[in-house]
């Protein structure tokens, strides 16, 4: 028989259980716009189910943030595994996924084949030294590199150095003058007609002059920036900087004037009101402006890297397009997608980092 002590147990348990649920559940909102800033926003519905929230709803948030893109992505891989076969070029049919993912573990394979063949190399070497110091002929020790050919993962890391540095010099450019424009109407007045005529201008242009100009002042290249690298990330820092610029200015114009005029009346001097003032206000927009050079960056990499012969990405698909092979089409699609997984991981990457600085995500 059930006593008046077993129901305030019971009771008890119940209320215990009910604060842990809460508990997790607001740990679960905390976490949220972290895993929505990652892409991950689908494994929030899961995780509150398993916290003991309504399924219904969270059931029906799952199938927005999961259900309905995976539905997308399968009726695409769908229609291009029913009409590739359908369309016939000079070198074969156009490859289905199928074929695609065969040369993505062929160039995988690849990868793996030429780190042995680097590895063998090192211990080979390492031996021969080992047995000429044993001899006593340590003047004749060598240190050589491994000189083999790039695979396609060191051309993936080739294109995200180059895209890095031309990224990095393009910030380092745009968001000085960005603040000067927008704080000052006699500077944005003389830029304004300067970036509307750059702006446009598509980086197979810039491409032959710059690679006048590196070929004459940098004569002495180095192994770590060799001079096709270099031209690579000048032409990306030209076509990306104009969107950090335009929104570095117009978050620097946007910022609130009772609050520069506050800076003036305490006056403050003009690198703590640019640091204190200025930059915390425009900091979403410059983020924004950051996003979208980087994205421009990536784009322009590939034309970039195929006329500088950069042994990156676009010279992979450069040279499989000159290759002409059967396999040819079905590689340069790898490239395509690896292209793009790249570009949506980096665009996620910046918008954490505006997350993380600023207190407003605005995808």
């Amino acid at each position: 028989m059930t006593t008046t002590t077993d129901f305030a147990a019971i009771n008890d348990r119940a209320e215990e259980r009910r604060v842990r649920r809460e508990r997790w559940l607001t740990r679960i909102t905390q976490a949220a716009t972290w895993l929505r800033v990652l892409g991950l926003g689908w494994l929030v519905p899961l995780l509150r189910i398993a916290a003991g929230d309504s399924p219904r709803h969270q059931l029906r948030e799952l199938w927005q943030q999961l259900g309905i893109p995976v539905i997308g992505i399968a009726a695409f891989v769908a229609a291009w595994a029913v009409l590739a076969p359908t369309v016939e070029t000079s070198l074969g049919t156009i490859p289905g996924p199928a074929q695609v993912w065969e040369q993505t573990g062929g160039l995988w394979a690849d990868h793996l084949r030429e780190r042995d063949k680097e590895a063998a190399f090192m211990e080979r070497q390492e031996r021969r030294n080992a047995k000429l110091v044993a001899e006593g002929k340590a003047d004749q020790v060598k240190w050589r590199g491994y000189t083999g050919k790039p695979t396609y993962i060191d051309q993936i890391l080739t294109s995200l150095k180059t895209v890095a540095l031309g990224f990095l010099v393009a910030t380092l450019v745009a968001v000085p003058i960005g603040i000067a424009s927008g704080l000052s109407r006699t500077v944005s007045g003389a830029l304004n007609p300067l970036i509307q005529i750059f702006k446009p201008v598509s980086p197979l242009a810039w491409l032959p002059i710059v690679t006048m100009v590196v070929s004459a002042l940098y004569v002495d290249a180095s192994d770590l920036f060799p001079k096709s690298l270099v031209i690579s990330a000048i032409t990306v820092t030209l076509c990306s900087l104009w969107p950090t610029l335009i929104n570095t200015a117009l978050g620097v114009a946007s910022v609130d004037k009772d609050l520069m005029n506050v800076g003036r009346v305490l006056k403050l001097p003009t690198w703590k009101t640019v640091t204190k003032l200025v930059l915390p206000s425009a900091l979403p927009l410059i983020f924004t402006g950051l996003r979208l050079s980087l994205g421009v960056g990536w784009m322009v990499l590939i034309a970039a890297e195929m006329l500088a012969q950069n042994p990156g990405l676009g010279k992979f698909v450069w040279d499989e397009f000159q290759n002409g092979s059967s396999s040819s089409l079905a590689k340069i699609m790898v490239a395509v997608l690896t292209i793009g997984l790249i570009g949506f991981l980096l665009d996620r990457m910046m918008y954490a980092l505006q997350a993380a600085f600023t207190f407003t995500t605005n995808r």
